[in-house]
């Protein structure tokens, strides 16, 4: 059985694979990497905070405008 790109195993073919999608999306089944991520993104929210609370007030602003000017770039 193929693996997902977290590890899950998933059915390899197109059909089991969209069945499979449709009860976890109407909550047939339970979906086994939910509470994972979860705990996962609090803790990385955590540690951006104080992250930040420990920067000056002029070097967070220097990574905005750092950040603005990559995502508004040309390429």
């Amino acid at each position: 059985m193929p693996k997902g790109p977290r590890g899950e195993k998933r059915p390899a073919d197109a059909i089991s694979r969209a069945v499979l999608i449709a009860k976890i999306a109407t909550g047939e089944i339970e979906d086994e990497r939910g509470a994972a991520s979860s705990a996962a993104a609090q803790l990385g929210r955590l540690g951006g905070r104080k992250r930040a609370e420990n920067m000056t007030p002029e070097r967070r602003a220097e990574i905005a405008k750092a950040a603005a000017a990559k995502r508004w770039a040309k390429d």
